[in-house]
């Protein structure tokens, strides 16, 4: 599970757990970070945390976020990268995991469509299957609009990201229990079936319609051999 570390001056304050989907920041205590100190806006920055993955968000604050001395306003973190709020200083730590090309995938509305594939230079899709465990029902995306309509996308890894990197990124996360999607990154949340998702989880049921970065796409499950 990744964690922060609170430090300041070079002291460490306390080792949090990123335990919920979101993590908020601030100096008013209802965040689940406290961090009592004028400096620090009363609701300054949030972490959403999807598997092994935490995407940092600064929350309109007015001194600003900053990672590894660079002001951001949404940021992927990476292990070790160290948030910094006024003097105080959150060293992010991620769980180590030597599979990481099997749990996550990309997948981008630009002016293409990228998946990333490994570096054997198997198709994607393949690799996907491959990479996944033997399961009895997989999750399946087919895009309904834009120029992609028609494409269907395997969802068997672990974490798979849609959107359109700085306008709205999404995420969906394949579960014991099921598929979740969640919002990470724009200022519109995702639709689903013509409602507007929040900050949470949203389980995905067979034939919900998604709408990410003016893009239409139908969620189904398939059976498939073990």
């Amino acid at each position: 599970m990744p964690r922060l570390i609170l430090s300041m001056d070079g002291l460490v304050l306390k080792e949090m757990p990123l335990e919920k989907e979101r993590t908020t920041i601030g100096r008013k205590p209802h965040n689940d970070i406290q961090i009592d100190n004028l400096a620090i806006s009363g609701e300054h920055a949030a972490i959403v945390t999807i598997l092994n993955d935490a995407f940092l968000e600064d929350l309109n604050s007015t001194n600003g976020t900053y990672v590894n001395g660079q002001p951001v306003k949404k940021h992927v973190l990476q292990n070790n990268d160290v948030v910094e709020l006024g003097k105080y200083r959150l060293k992010f730590l991620a769980e180590q995991n030597t599979g990481g090309s099997e749990h996550d995938e990309a997948v981008s509305f630009g002016a293409a469509l990228a998946v990333d594939a490994p570096a054997s230079g198997v198709p994607p899709v393949e690799a996907a299957v491959a990479a996944a465990p033997a399961v009895s029902v997989v999750g399946m995306i087919q895009i309904l609009s834009g120029t992609h309509a028609g494409r269907t996308l395997e969802l068997s890894k672990s974490l798979t990201t849609l959107g359109k990197p700085g306008t709205q990124v999404a995420v969906i996360t394949r579960r014991p229990h099921g598929y979740f999607i969640t919002h990470v990154e724009g200022t519109v949340f995702p639709v689903v079936n013509g409602h507007s998702l929040d900050a949470q989880a949203h389980r995905l049921n067979d034939h919900d319609i998604i709408e990410i970065a003016g893009v239409k796409m139908e969620f189904f499950s398939q059976t498939v051999q073990n």
